[in-house]
């Protein structure tokens, strides 16, 4: 049961707000984003999901840069609470199409009736976007896509000139195109999060991949698809043993799916609800092929300087793309100055020295498959190391985007809708995308 939901933009105003028991006094999302903006009981570092002030508890998510919000007074659940915030966000996003500060103030009448729907009194009714069309009838105003600001990591993939809508799909499955037609289409889109820590000689120490199988539908008629997986593709421990097998430790299934046929031909069948959904969540820890190579060293250059270098080498095809790269390395705390040295001909790339948290930023725009970058900062300290800069400084970390790349090898072989209509349009290629969940380099 919650008292209040919110949704506040990233400079704290106050987009969609609606108090459902009035047992919580006004001015609560002021509280709330105050303590979220200057949060310092555990020190540096964001505000938890869930946190107390005064009696009352809140609870948040962020999703495309907006902060989705509920308080309450009595005990419930937190996963409970938070998975309802991803739930809600995710239907406004199916109705809306887009998802960001402009399209919630231009569609603030039709907000709010699908939470009058989803919430009654601060109990939880219904969210599913299908269910909800026959309780809902207003209809979205659509943001122009083109006037949209740039995207953020994972939000459009640029593979060559080609330009390809992202995982974020940017059409309402309930408005129709222009003349009054619905386009039967489906998108797929693979979504690993990979998890890396390599010794200080560049040897990996631990691996994981966390990844989903994401779907949105916009086909009338709920007809059945199959989707067909690597058929030596393995499940636990006991998985399939011949080379070069995708073996994954778990893994688990929307409610829609069906699974008569998964064991024997790894092809999984489905009724898809409309919006957008998760096939499939998948976990694997066997060791794959990490798409980047980072290497750092700190050497001492004096009394009171020392330099770092960083090598970054992309183990990826030339004819993929990474985007938005961004390396971070905490420097020690009585750093005050850092000069940087680029390797000749370099494009794209930003460095920055945070005086606040004394870290060292380098960001790269794009990295081609195959290529090497190198970074050197010369490092002036307020006073003597003492042999401390290595335990002071580091580790080196990293987030990236690459659209088109898997690192887990788990590849959709085919789509197949099972009713024939010459109106679906369902794409039958794939997106891939890999992102850094984390992904560190000891010194």
């Amino acid at each position: 049961m919650i008292s209040q939901f919110f949704v506040l933009s990233q400079r704290g105003d106050n987009i969609v707000f609606r108090d459902y028991r009035g047992e919580i006094q006004k001015g609560s999302a002021e509280i709330f984003f105050r303590k979220v903006k200057f949060w310092k009981e555990d020190g540096e570092g964001d505000a938890p999901p869930v946190f107390n002030v005064d009696g009352v508890s809140y609870f948040h998510v962020k999703v495309a840069g907006l902060l989705f919000v509920a308080t309450t007074r009595v005990n419930v659940s937190p996963s409970l609470v938070l998975e309802l915030l991803q739930r809600i966000a995710r239907v406004i996003k199916d109705y809306l199409g887009v998802l960001n500060e402009d399209s919630l103030r231009k569609n603030f009448v039709l907000v709010y009736e699908l939470l009058d729907e989803v919430i009654d009194f601060g109990y939880v009714q219904r969210t599913s976007t299908e269910v909800l069309k026959s309780y809902v009838f207003n209809e979205p105003i659509v943001v122009d896509a083109a006037r949209l600001p740039p995207p953020g990591p994972g939000s459009i993939f640029m593979q060559g000139t080609k330009r390809m809508p992202g995982t974020a799909i940017t059409k309402s499955v309930v408005a129709n195109e222009p003349g009054g037609r619905k386009r039967e289409e489906i998108f797929v889109d693979v979504i690993e999060k990979i998890s890396i820590t390599f010794s200080s000689s560049g040897y990996i120490l631990t691996c994981e991949i966390d990844g989903t199988i994401q779907m949105k539908s916009y086909l009338t008629g709920n007809p059945e698809i199959r989707l067909a997986l690597n058929e030596d593709l393995g499940i636990g421990r006991g998985g399939s043993s011949s080379h070069g097998a995708v073996i994954l430790d778990d893994c688990n299934f929307h409610e829609s799916v069906h699974l008569d046929s998964f064991d024997v031909n790894r092809t999984l069948a489905l009724v898809p609800p409309d919006g957008e959904f998760p096939v499939m969540n998948y976990r694997m820890t066997q060791v794959f092929k990490p798409p980047f190579r980072i290497t750092a060293l700190i050497e001492e250059a004096g009394s009171l300087k020392a330099e770092v270098i960083i090598k970054l080498h992309s183990a990826f095809s030339s004819s993929i793309t990474a985007n938005t790269v961004l390396i971070q390395m905490p420097l020690p705390s009585f750093t005050t100055r850092i000069s940087f040295d680029l390797e000749p001909g370099a494009v794209g790339n930003t460095t920055d020295f945070n005086q606040a948290n004394k870290r060292l930023e380098w960001g790269l725009k794009k990295i081609v498959g195959g290529s090497e970058h190198t970074l050197r900062a010369k490092l002036t300290f307020s006073q003597e190391s003492h042999g401390n800069i290595v335990k002071e400084a580091g580790p080196v970390s990293m987030t990236f985007t690459i659209p088109m790349y898997n690192a887990s090898g788990l590849q959709v072989k085919y789509l197949q809708i099972a009713k024939k209509s010459k109106t679906y349009n369902p794409y039958r290629w794939v997106r891939y995308v890999t992102q850094a969940n984390s992904y560190v380099a000891r010194l």
